[in-house]
């Protein structure tokens, strides 16, 4: 679907009716493609919601920087 942002301002309730039903509605601005209203993924990794799992969580976990996590924090906003 495509839109102008004049209708963006006129009627938003269709336009996020559009995107409900699944459609991606292209936003127009003086006749060019400006901006994109697509539906949100509602699907969410549960593997990436739990610390620890993600692939980069805990890369520093045993630099001997970072025994004491408190202390290193302290010493840094020392400055």
């Amino acid at each position: 679907m495509v839109a102008s942002a004049k209708d963006l301002k006129a009627d938003p309730q269709k336009l996020l009716e559009a995107v409900l039903r699944g459609e991606e509605v292209i936003i127009t601005y003086r006749g060019k493609p400006r901006a994109k209203l697509v539906p949100l993924q509602e699907h969410v990794d549960d593997e990436i919601d739990s610390p620890g799992s993600a692939p980069l969580f805990g890369i520093w976990k045993d630099h001997e920087l970072f025994e004491d996590v408190e202390d290193y924090l302290r010493n840094l906003r020392k400055g």
